[in-house]
């Protein structure tokens, strides 16, 4: 089993705001998650869904061994200040969504 973590941005009121701010601050800081062992981002326009939802802007996925290193990462003062950068870029709880879960390949 390995754990991911899923994060859906809804669109923001100012895209190339929040698009400087993901380049500049955010992703900067998730790269120095210890123990994180991949990391992917929607590519820009490219998320379509199915059912007709709509509102996602961005995608992240972040991959590491297992649920338990997951929690451990963001105990981490690099882990805290992600999840305090998140609140800056989408202080809404409505314009953002996180999944952590374990998965296996089948």
């Amino acid at each position: 089993m390995k754990g991911k973590m899923i994060v859906i941005y809804n669109t923001p009121k100012d895209k190339a705001a929040f698009d400087r701010h993901y380049t500049e601050i955010t992703a900067p800081l998730v790269k120095k998650l210890a123990g994180l062992r991949k990391y992917e981002l929607s590519s820009e326009n490219t998320i379509i869904s199915p059912t007709g939802h709509s509102g996602a802007y961005m995608i992240v996925t972040l991959y590491f061994d297992t649920i338990e290193a997951i929690k451990e990462t963001f105990a981490t003062p690099e882990g805290q200040a992600c999840a305090t950068d998140r609140k800056i870029l989408a202080p809404d709880k409505d314009a953002v969504q996180m999944y952590i879960y374990e998965s296996a390949e089948v």
